[in-house]
């Protein structure tokens, strides 16, 4: 098994230096984290690996096995066994597993195609991958987790010799991640030598045998595992101490029957697929000002179709309904929803949540744009005021206002979706997964944005399937299984997981 190094990379974009002579090396046969705030040069680094910069275009060199290798090509990293998996899987969802794992490289006999004999190789590819299905299955119908399994798989078929895997579980559940890295682990019992990316520091700790830090395009240093703590793992990672992950907890108190209606009240609340799948059945909640209400549940119980269809999706399929201050409302639209004073920050920011290709002071404004026009026209200047203002109070971090948000890291752009939403003071937020996918030091930041927007009086409901975030922030939660709810908590303090895990797996219960 291989080793590899960086030898003084350093990497410049538009003036902005994204590696700094960074020099590392990874270890035959170990497994090696590679952790980072978002924006820390991580995924430059990746590149650079894989040859999508190709050589010439950095300073420095990549050592494989001792000796320098020249990457021009994604072609020519895979030919040198290196093999890079990403979270957005390069797989296609409706051909079958043993077509996924030929793709590009398919096996003929006389000029045809063999697929008995892909078969027959696919099943031995699953075997070493613990992965347990027939190749001729549809790949779309599987879980993300075996998703991930046919990846590594493919990767082994094409004789990789190294892994890189970059935050391989951020879509999994809970069940999946520990599957992954039980296959992990036994990779490396065989001599696999693999990079593992991930801001979930708990699964560092669990699988990395040794961690390199990079913090603004620079190697902090790299440390066995055993010798750090997760405080100072984060610290390392921040550059500063944290105070505390999560706020301190806020007294909202217990509803008063007297006291004036809940923000928001969903009696019934259905949502069927447009080829009539249920996805929501018959759920009643409310929402109180002041607090961040938790929603709770595995992927697929129904959580994402819910905050949608609140918002003013998927109205044609939705029943049910809906009192915002004691009146009822109908929310047609996502136009009626902001009316309204709701706003949503969706899971999926890239598709939902940003123009990657619009400048970042265009993306803000979007929701506001009614509010910023003079007669037909928009006025730049108070669209740049009002963008100026978000950037400064969630220290956004870019080149400036007419930066494309396609080149800011994750927790920025998602800081941006926050930003252009909060800079309307909605009244309702719905948030749906608000920190996947970014570094320990901007989900802090953006836990104190939630709990602040709280304290100011607005009612927050949360998604999260990360259940310290639904613990640490939460007033009050509620667990959603297969679309109906089975249970809630009205009481946090001393709450423990299993509490909210045993709910997450039944279909009733709760307290």
């Amino acid at each position: 098994m291989p080793t590899l190094e960086a030898r003084a990379i350093t990497k410049d974009f538009a003036g902005v230096r994204a590696l700094d002579c960074v020099s590392l090396r990874i270890e035959s046969g170990e497994i090696h984290a590679l952790c980072g705030e978002n924006g820390a040069g991580k995924s430059t680094l990746i590149r650079v690996f894989s040859g999508v910069w190709r050589y010439g275009t950095y300073a420095g060199e990549v050592v494989l096995d001792g000796a320098p290798i020249r990457l021009d090509s994604i072609r020519d990293a895979e030919l040198a066994g290196i093999a890079v998996i990403h979270q957005e899987l390069a797989l296609v969802p409706d051909l079958s597993i043993a077509e996924n794992l030929f793709l590009g490289n398919e096996r003929t006999r006389r000029g045809v195609l063999s697929r008995r004999e892909m078969v027959e190789l696919s099943r031995e590819q699953l075997r070493q991958v613990g992965l347990d299905a027939d190749p001729r299955t549809r790949l779309g119908d599987l879980g993300g987790g075996a998703q991930q399994l046919v990846e590594i798989a493919k990767a082994l078929l094409r004789n990789a010799r190294l892994l890189i895997l970059d935050e391989p579980t951020a879509a999994l559940t809970p069940s999946e991640c520990g599957r992954l890295l039980d296959i992990l682990r036994r990779l490396r019992e065989r001599g696999a030598t693999i990079v593992y990316i991930s801001h979930k520091l708990e699964e560092v700790f669990d699988i990395a045998d040794r961690v390199t830090v990079l913090r603004d395009g620079s190697v902090v240093e790299t440390w066995p595992v055993a010798e750090l703590t997760r405080d100072t793992l984060i610290a390392h990672m921040v550059g500063r101490d944290l105070d505390r992950l999560y706020p301190p907890r806020r007294r909202v108190g217990t509803a008063d029957p007297n006291g004036p209606p809940p923000a928001l009240r969903v009696e019934r609340w259905s949502v069927r697929s447009p080829d009539g799948k249920p996805l929501v059945e018959d759920v009643s909640f409310e929402a109180r000002y002041g607090e961040v209400l938790g929603v709770a549940g595995l992927v697929g119980a129904g959580r994402t179709e819910l905050l949608m269809s609140l918002f003013g999706w998927r109205q044609d399929e939705v029943r049910g309904s809906l009192r915002i201050d004691g009146r009822p409302s109908a929310i047609k639209s996502p136009r009626d929803a902001i009316v309204h004073g709701i706003a949503l920050v969706a899971e999926d920011r890239k598709r939902y949540g940003v123009l990657l290709d619009w400048a970042l002071d265009r993306n803000i404004s979007l929701p506001s744009l009614a509010d910023l026009r003079r007669w037909l026209v928009i006025d730049r200047a108070r669209e740049r005021e009002l963008a100026d203002r978000a950037v400064r109070a969630l220290d956004i971090r870019a080149s400036g206002l007419d930066a494309p948000v396609r080149t800011l890291s994750g927790g920025n752009q998602q800081k941006v979706v926050l930003g252009k939403w909060t800079s309307r003071s909605p009244r309702i937020l719905l948030l749906d997964e608000p920190t996947r996918g970014i570094d320990v030091g901007a989900k802090a930041e953006i836990h104190a944005l939630i709990d602040r927007l709280a304290r100011d009086g607005a009612a927050v409901v949360m998604v999260s399937s990360e259940l310290p975030e639904i613990l640490g922030m939460s007033d009050r939660i509620i667990v959603l299984h297969r679309g109906r709810l089975v249970g809630s908590f009205d009481e946090v303090e001393g709450l423990a997981q299993t509490d909210v895990m045993s709910l997450a797996f039944q279909t009733n219960g709760g307290r």
